[in-house]
């Protein structure tokens, strides 16, 4: 007998595909329906993103913009960007919609709070980038502008540059979800995890320096979260072994598939 779930037996390749098809069509639309409610916001959203410099320019200062169309096209872009961010949760449900079928009743279980815990880290690392990582560094790029240089940011630069941070940020707070998939899959263990923690703590400085200015504190500011959030991806990769039997076997899985779906 089969250890694969029933509905991956008896459901045709071609069926997966219209399937995918539509699920990633219910994305693009969900995302242009965000982008057609946003748009009329588009300029108060850059400033909004643009505040943590803006603060920091010298009196008198502003942003400028060296192209003719990127006073327009680029908080249109941002808009775009904002939607595709604000749309995560109805794409990741929909690759959910789309992989649960083929799961295990058990595999289900350690998989939804691993799907929302993803969404909300994301949202907390751009967050975090925004409100704590924004304000240090455009501080000291504002007090290590040499003498008789004005600080003009052009703001299609600025752009390129907070979305580059943002998705850094963002993927960079996956870390306990990336712990805990690698030890459920069985890649690593715990006592491996435990055993490089000196590796993990020494990279996440490395990171952090790259991210940040070259200054210790900033640094900081990011290695340590980095390295709590590894430590949590341990603490709840532990709680996860606990809770394995030892002696389950893939036999125990055949009453545990989902119900047979017709073709």
């Amino acid at each position: 007998m089969s250890d694969l779930p029933e509905n991956d037996q008896h459901m045709p390749l071609v069926s997966h595909l219209t399937e995918l098809r539509t699920r990633l069509l219910r994305c693009v639309a969900a995302i242009f329906v965000i982008f057609a409610g946003l748009f009329a916001f588009t300029q108060q959203i850059y400033t909004f993103v643009s505040t943590p410099l803006r603060q920091y320019l010298p009196v008198g200062a502003t942003m400028i913009a060296t192209d003719v169309s990127s006073p327009f096209l680029t908080p249109l872009k941002l808009t775009m960007m904002v939607s595709l961010f604000l749309a995560i949760p109805v794409i990741l449900h929909q690759i959910w919609g789309f992989i649960a079928p083929g799961l295990y009743k058990h595999e289900k279980r350690v998989a939804v709070p691993l799907l929302i815990s993803s969404i909300l880290l994301f949202y907390t690392g751009m967050a975090f980038a925004y409100y704590f990582v924004f304000p240090l560094i455009f501080k000291f790029f504002a007090a290590a502008t040499p003498a008789g240089v004005e600080m003009m940011t052009d703001i299609a630069s600025y752009l390129d540059f907070v979305m580059t941070l943002f998705f850094a940020f963002g993927v960079a707070f996956e870390i306990p979800v990336a712990v805990v998939l690698l030890v459920w899959i069985g890649v690593v263990d715990v006592k491996y995890l435990k055993k490089i923690r000196p590796y993990v703590i020494i990279g996440c400085f490395v990171v952090g320096m790259i991210l940040t200015p070259p200054d210790i504190f900033s640094q900081t500011l990011l290695a340590v979260p980095m390295w709590m959030l590894f430590e949590i991806g341990i603490l709840f990769s532990g709680l996860i072994s606990k809770r394995e039997r030892p002696d389950e076997t893939p036999a125990d899985d055949h009453n545990d598939q989902p119900p047979a779906t017709q073709a």
